[in-house]
């Protein structure tokens, strides 16, 4: 079996509100394509203080997401990558 078939790449979109002058992440949405989540970020981009669209890889075992990969990002988003 392929790395790919064992995780596969999945695209989320997470917006950002402020909470105590906090960011903090609102409901995330999941997309079937790179193209829909950037359209999605898009459009979701005027109702939040932030909006980020990613590809992650997800351990299909385990559930636990990794190596996001930032396709888009509007407005206030926290900086995950690794320093």
């Amino acid at each position: 079996m392929s790395l790919a078939a064992q995780n596969p790449e999945k695209y989320i979109i997470i917006p950002f509100r402020k909470n105590n002058q906090k960011l903090v992440a609102a409901e995330m949405r999941p997309a079937s394509s790179e193209a829909g989540a950037i359209k999605i970020a898009t459009s979701m981009s005027g109702r939040f203080i932030g909006v980020a669209a990613y590809a992650v890889m997800v351990d299909e075992e385990s559930g636990d997401i990794n190596a996001p990969r930032l396709l888009a990002s509007f407005g206030e988003v926290p900086d995950f990558s690794d320093d």
